[in-house]
């Protein structure tokens, strides 16, 4: 038996939108402790990894841990159908997911299951970094916008206690430096290393910003990077693989 219900839904909506944005398919573990997700893109080039405490729900029911496989995709377009002071409730019943939405009316949707292997994802929690920075996702979102018009990939760099987003182009280039002791550089640790990531996945990972204050980003040079988004009672975070360059 499993039934979770969110008085204001929106944190969860909105991470399954992000999500979306990479993943169309997979399994999501419907645990007593909460509901999580573990995924790779069909590339292999990121991983998503998001986290819901039972806490964050007004009610939480879940008797024991069980996996089910959905459409993310039309997941989505369901949730969305949830609007602004809608009550949703997620229920597991006879191999089915009902979501409902109370709100003066009672609107149901079924949504079927589907029969998904669990796929292989790389061992993200062995990953080990030599660099990180913490700031508002705000900051994230600027450098990436500004990288967009020069290049299809950004380049990230911790050097001398500050940490630089920057891209170049054939004729033009763009640079974004925060220093240490910056009140929009919550925290830095300065590993003098760089690597450069691809421009379309950052432009939907930074989509999880709906759902924290912060950032937190954490790599190595020529080395996977990982972005985390923090939010109360819930977490959405990204590896996502370097473009290797020999500068």
């Amino acid at each position: 038996m499993f039934k979770a219900t969110l008085n204001s839904p929106a944190i969860f909506i909105n991470s399954i939108a992000t999500i979306g944005e990479l993943i169309d398919e997979g399994l999501f573990k419907l645990g007593k402790d909460g509901i999580s997700f573990t995924a790779a893109d069909r590339a292999m080039v990121a991983v998503v990894d998001f986290k819901i405490s039972s806490q964050a729900f007004d009610i939480y029911e879940a008797d024991e841990d069980q996996m089910i496989g959905l459409n993310v995709t039309n997941f989505l377009s369901i949730l969305k159908r949830c609007g602004t002071g809608d009550r949703l409730t997620l229920n597991l019943h006879d191999s089915k997911l009902d979501v409902l939405m109370e709100n003066g009316s009672r609107r149901k949707f079924t949504v079927p299951l589907l029969e998904l292997r669990q796929e292989e994802v790389p061992p993200i929690d062995q990953l080990s970094f030599t660099a990180k920075a913490v700031f508002k996702p705000n900051i994230l979102q600027s450098g990436i916008d500004d990288a967009e018009i020069i290049a299809d990939a950004v380049m990230f760099e911790t050097s001398d206690n500050k940490f630089l987003m920057r891209a170049e182009g054939d004729v033009s280039k763009t640079e974004l430096e925060l220093e240490k002791g910056n009140e929009s550089l919550i925290e830095l640790l300065d590993g003098g290393v760089k690597a450069r990531y691809p421009l379309e996945y950052l432009k939907k990972m930074i989509k999880a910003s709906k759902i924290s204050d912060t950032v937190s980003i954490q790599f190595g040079k020529d080395y996977p990077m990982k972005l985390d988004f923090k939010g109360e009672k819930c977490q959405l975070s990204f590896v996502l693989a370097p473009r290797v360059s020999d500068d």
